[in-house]
């Protein structure tokens, strides 16, 4: 951050508007003249006409009745001092309108002189104590002198009076503004944000406003670092060049602000312009130009110090959410949306109602585990960039891609698009993976939606059920989900957790079929045959749940179990004396 004394820089002389002779502003003080006697209008205007307070001209505003004052008081909002005869259509007509003017019409600020051309009518002490003015004058005191110095105090009371309640907004504009930036959404929100506060902190309207970004990189010759400035947000004029390079402006003025704000690192301030710097973390400061078609009022440079730093540490805080936000729902290999994104993108879509006849599918590669194991999770991870590629090519970029886990990958879109030729045509051909080719298979389960379609998460649970039963059928194949095919799978899955459940408590058990000789009616053998009685003393029979045990793998621990049991049965038989008994154990 720069030093406090070198933040603010003011645009040479030579750049600036032409400003009036004598270093007197554009501006003037609304000076309301509020009296019957039309003698005090014209010498009042001619004993001040050509005073000049606080580097500002007076403009006279003239009401000679108490009616006219607060009519035209209601239409001017920012007169400075108000000097109110006492008697004017009635004999208090002006201390009965002070009530009116602070009260109803809330003009805090403006500095009230009470005028009378008859002392003591309206005790001096008395009304100060009970109406809201700030002085009390007779006519006859009021020579030019004395009206001039009263005049200035009451301007310069105004005067501090704005001041103090501008940067009490202003403090407030930077605390909405944070509390604002909190819920933006991702960096160009952000952006678009601070353009709407910057308007409202220089009193504009949020028109030809430019917001950009830098990124700073090395130069070839590494000597200096190199600005990209990036359109990042823009009103009116300017909106088209959104994401477009500062250099595409056409305006040499803007290019030249942007380039010595970012260049310098501060803030530039023009009478018709405004340029804020904003520092931001790893190179990531951005700029933002206000430019008005009339002059700027004068900011209270501390509190757009405090607003510039404020803003800054609000970026990095949304910079900051941006990158929580991608860990959360981008898969960081493939740099697609994961499991959740989809999942929430799905259900906002069905929020929308705005996917009737569209189709989840749910791609499994066949056999990735056995790639990973022979060439490599190197190559592995390679192959899903290749295949997540491929996945966002025509026809298939009208769709939402996402990586739900490993080797699985979600397309959601329209029916016409989201079709099995589909994407076995755009996954066929082979990958080039570290100079070679590699042809995969998938298999996928496609689940339709309709009007009575539920919750994301769901219908990728529907999805997963019907790749299942594709898988099932062998490598390559496809299966939409049905209510029958949930039915079955469903079954199946909790026919293989129930069977897990019995092996780890002992519920499965041997039975030993006999043998027999057809010859002579000996026993020269027996078989192992496994069985499943359940608690409640139902047997399962084995062509149900052996199938179920050979798809998930479980086969291999039950043949393991039975096989030693065969044995040590077979050794406990021919200790028995039965030496020569053959023990047969199927294996699948």
């Amino acid at each position: 951050m720069p030093e406090q004394d070198e933040f603010l820089s003011f645009l040479d002389e030579g750049k600036q508007s032409p400003a009036s002779p004598g270093g007197v502003t554009e501006r003037s003080w609304q000076v309301l003249i509020v009296d019957d006697d039309l003698d005090v209008h014209t010498t009042t205007e001619f004993a001040l006409g050509d005073v000049i307070i606080q580097g500002r001209r007076l403009e006279f505003l003239h009401a000679y009745s108490s009616r006219e004052a607060l009519q035209l008081l209601r239409q001017e909002a920012h007169v400075a001092v108000i000097l109110l005869d006492v008697v004017m259509e009635t004999e208090d007509a002006g201390l009965r309108i002070v009530r009116v003017i602070r009260e109803e019409l809330g003009l805090m600020h403006t500095r009230i002189i009470l005028r009378t051309g008859q002392p003591g009518y309206a005790p001096e002490i008395d009304t100060i104590n009970r109406y809201d003015i700030n002085d009390y004058k007779t006519k006859s005191e009021l020579i030019r002198n004395k009206l001039y110095t009263t005049l200035t105090t009451a301007i310069r009371s105004y005067d501090q009076l704005c001041r103090l309640d501008a940067s009490r907004h202003g403090l407030e504009q930077i605390v909405a503004a944070s509390n604002q930036f909190i819920v933006k959404q991702g960096l160009q929100a952000f952006a678009e944000g601070v353009i709407t506060q910057i308007a409202g902190f220089a009193g504009i309207e949020p028109e030809g406003l430019i917001c950009v970004s830098t990124h700073l990189t090395s130069a070839a010759d590494n000597s200096a670092l190199n600005f990209y400035p990036i359109i990042t947000a823009a009103t009116g004029r300017y909106r088209h060049l959104i994401q477009h390079q500062l250099i595409e402006i056409d305006d040499a003025r803007i290019v030249e602000h942007f380039t010595r704000c970012l260049n310098e690192r501060r803030n530039l301030i023009d009478e018709c312009s405004l340029t804020l710097f904003f520092a931001g973390h790893e190179g990531q400061d951005f700029a933002a130009f206000v430019d008005s078609a009339l002059p700027l009022r004068k900011l209270d440079q501390h509190l757009l110090e405090v607003f510039c730093v404020n803003i800054a540490l609000c970026a990095d805080n949304v910079a900051l959410v941006s990158r929580l936000q991608e860990y959360a729902f981008v898969d960081r290999l493939v740099r697609l949306p994961n499991r959740q994104a989809f999942i929430n993108l799905i259900d906002q879509r069905l929020k929308e109602r705005a996917c009737n006849q569209w189709v989840i599918a749910l791609i499994d590669v066949d056999q990735f585990t056995e790639v990973n194991d022979m060439l490599g999770h190197d190559y592995g991870d390679r192959l899903l960039g290749a295949i997540a590629r491929r996945l966002e090519q025509p026809p298939l970029d009208r769709c939402l891609i996402a990586r739900v886990t490993g080797d699985k990958f979600g397309v959601f879109g329209e029916e016409g698009v989201v079709q099995p030729d589909v994407l076995q045509s755009i996954l066929t051909a082979p990958f080039e993976i570290d100079g070679g080719e590699h042809a995969v298979s998938i298999s996928a389960g496609f689940v339709q939606l309709g009007e009575d379609s539920r919750c994301g998460e769901e219908l990728i649970k529907d999805a997963s059920i019907a790749l299942k039963h594709a898988k099932s059928n062998g490598f390559g194949q496809v299966a939409y989900y049905s209510d029958s095919v949930g039915t079955e799978i469903r079954e199946r899955t909790r026919l293989l957790h129930d069977l897990r459940w019995a092996f780890n408590h002992h519920h499965l058990f041997v039975v030993y079929q006999p043998q027999v000789s057809l010859h002579d009616g000996a026993v020269t053998g027996v078989e192992a045959l496994l069985r499943w009685r359940t608690e409640d003393g139902q047997f399962v029979s084995p062509d149900r749940f052996i199938p179920v045990a050979e798809r998930s793998g479980l086969i291999v621990s039950l043949g393991d179990w039975v096989l030693r049991t065969a044995l040590h049965a077979v050794t406990r038989l021919r200790a028995a004396g039965h030496d020569r008994l053959r023990m047969a154990v199927n294996v699948s």
